[in-house]
């Protein structure tokens, strides 16, 4: 198990991370997520020993390795952009952290070739092992940087936004490639990436951060279902947001009124309504207290799905609905017609940070 406890670092008066604690448990992959310069590649260049917190400690297995060299720490990092050797082939690419360990410590030239042909296999590319990194793809070449930090028999696996630089297509077919590989070696791995579909597909737990500080923690089912504030609902897909005053265990959006059942306020307070696209439904008549009306101003078809925009009548704005090809299909909506909008799972928020 690592454990981070109280992980603070600053730079140049610039607070990267504040009072972080974390324990990442043996054999998951945990991802760390969050915008661009939330702290989550900080916390894992700590975490290899490439950085140093200015309080608190990180300990493997009980044991403090706060300030340990990253040598005499047993992880495997793989970096964005690949890093490999351009002189090298993919062969001696993976073989390069065994032929440099100290002479009573290196594997002899046999093991060292077994060792490389098997990690080969395992990623699926021993027909390149005497090809240069410059004529391999660049998920290729992710798959050989990746093999490379396996080679050194790694207690834990870091991964810093590994699939960022590659396109869509790849990023997909990597991410799905990764999590098989993590189900047959079960190594404790920890992934950092701004892709919230990544993470969300790849991890056991997700983390998510933000400002430096870690806002929630969990599975990826109960990050997505349970957020803890708006900023983990806003960050974990799209949103439609709806200003209103919470009261008695109604939110009130200018006419239209919500039961909520998550949020108490027994005075009046403002608040902020959050659903999903999906979890809008469209009806043309006024089905409820809580129905908003709108007009339809696009149609997007993506498919198996028909995405809406709309105009809410109020004047407060766009709302973003995505709706089954079917069910829109027998609805027989076109654009400039009036419709009305029913909130089937609306989470409700006092302010950023307050609990659901």
């Amino acid at each position: 198990m690592i454990q981070l406890q109280n992980i603070t670092k600053r730079f140049s008066g610039f607070t990267a991370l504040r009072s972080v604690s974390l324990e990442v448990r043996v054999g998951e992959l945990t991802a760390l997520l969050g915008p661009s310069g939330c702290g989550k590649t900080t916390l894992l260049r700590i975490i290899a020993g490439l950085e140093a917190p200015d309080t608190g400690a990180v300990l493997f297995g009980g044991e403090d390795i706060t300030y340990s060299p990253p040598r005499h720490r047993k992880i495997g990092f793989v970096f964005q952009h690949f890093a490999l050797f351009p002189h090298m082939t993919v062969f001696e690419n993976i073989a390069f952290g065994l032929r440099v360990r100290e002479p009573r410590n290196r594997p002899s030239k046999a093991d060292i070739s077994e060792r490389v042909m098997h990690l080969l296999k395992l990623i699926q590319l021993e027909w390149l092992a005497e090809s240069y990194p410059g004529n391999l793809s660049g998920g290729q070449r992710q798959r050989v940087a990746l093999a490379r930090a396996l080679a050194v028999e790694p207690k834990v696996l870091l991964l810093d936004e590994p699939f960022s630089s590659l396109d869509a297509t790849v990023r997909r077919e990597l991410r799905r490639w990764l999590r098989r590989l993590h189900d047959e070696l079960h190594i404790t791995s920890i992934l950092v990436t701004h892709d919230q579909e990544e993470a969300l597909e790849v991890s056991d737990r997700v983390v998510v951060m933000n400002q430096g500080r870690l806002e929630q923690e969990g599975t990826p089912e109960s990050v997505y279902d349970h957020p803890v504030n708006q900023f983990v609902y806003h960050f974990l897909g799209n949103v439609n947001i709806f200003k209103g005053r919470l009261h008695d265990g109604t939110f009130k959006i200018n006419e239209a009124q919500n039961s909520v059942t998550q949020l108490a306020a027994a005075e009046r307070q403002d608040a902020v309504g959050c659903v999903r696209p999906y979890e809008i439904e469209v009806s043309k008549e006024r089905e409820s207290a809580g129905s908003i009306p709108a007009m339809l101003l696009a149609i997007k078809n993506a498919g198996p799905l028909f995405r809406l925009e709309l105009e809410r009548s109020d004047g407060q704005g766009l709302v973003e609905v995505e709706l089954q090809r079917l069910h829109f299909q027998k609805l027989g909506i076109k654009r400039g017609d009036t419709v009305f909008l029913n909130l089937l799972n609306m989470k409700v928020f006092l302010d950023q940070g307050a609990n659901i």
